[in-house]
């Protein structure tokens, strides 16, 4: 019985090992020929940059800024919250803009 606890031990991990060698052997990185187009598109990202710098145009902090589409072209919809006179609350203001 113990003989056999331990040939199944070493089978076990022979099995493990050429498992893993055999995952290293399949993860060898591709490389792609430099005159493909990048497969990666940025659309969230962009909104963003583009409330920051509306943000910061207006004096305020970004709240929020989302994509959408309006007569059928492409806009950003940023909203900026500007900081209110004398301590009062700041003020929401929504600004749409174009996102080419």
């Amino acid at each position: 019985m113990k003989t056999l606890r331990s040939h199944f031990r070493i089978a076990t991990l022979a099995l493990c090992a050429a498992g893993l060698f055999a995952s290293q052997a399949m993860a060898i990185p591709v490389i792609a020929p430099p005159n493909l187009a990048s497969p990666i598109v940025l659309a969230a990202s962009d909104c963003y940059a583009i409330g920051q710098q509306v943000a910061e145009q207006n004096g305020g902090t970004l709240a929020k800024a989302s994509q959408s589409t309006r007569g059928g072209q492409p806009v950003c919809v940023i909203v900026v919250l500007v900081p209110g006179k004398d301590g009062q609350r700041p003020r929401r203001s929504e600004i749409v803009v174009p996102l080419n």
